[in-house]
């Protein structure tokens, strides 16, 4: 399985809304640091909806920490929109662990020069800054599965009604 990791997240519905991702994808959430919320908050609740249970959340006082906890063989991905590697470029395999920084700074700039070999970003056009948290995190979390050929999930797996629409994609 996969890993996000949001270092001091800010805003409790990108929190909720990834821990909805990680619930429906078998990805672990790990939240390092100070938060910019409660856990319990209702924002964050509403936003991950009935899924919370399903949810493997970590919590950590440092990346340090987390790093020390995780498996030797772990590997970890920083995400930044300064990076000039894509996030295309990575070959990702189980264990690896998708790290990105809080809404309004990303992640800080030390961890990022010292591990600039592992840094990627998303293109987007220079009109905004950055993309939201939790669209990032997903966009990252779905590229690996995808080159694993969803191989996490059950294919067979969703949820087509007849002559209905779609519940979500």
């Amino acid at each position: 399985m996969l890993n996000i990791v949001f270092v001091e997240p800010e805003i409790p519905q990108n929190t909720g809304s990834t821990a909805r991702l990680c619930a429906a994808t078998g990805a672990a959430l790990h939240l390092v640091g100070k938060l910019g919320f409660r856990i319990d908050d209702a924002a964050v609740k509403r936003a991950g909806l009935d899924y919370w249970e399903h949810v493997r959340l970590k919590l950590h006082p440092s990346l340090e920490s987390l790093k020390k906890a995780a498996p030797e063989e772990a590997r970890f991905f920083y995400f930044s929109s300064s990076a000039d590697l894509l996030y295309t470029d990575v070959q990702y395999r189980a264990g690896d662990f998708l790290v990105f920084g809080k809404e309004s700074t990303g992640l800080p700039r030390e961890i990022l020069e010292q591990n600039r070999a592992s840094c990627f970003r998303i293109p987007i056009l220079n009109t905004v800054r950055s993309l939201n948290l939790a669209t990032a995190a997903g966009i990252v979390l779905y590229e690996a599965l995808r080159q694993h050929d969803f191989i996490y999930l059950n294919k067979n797996n969703h949820r087509a009604t007849e002559g209905t629409e779609k519940d979500g994609v």
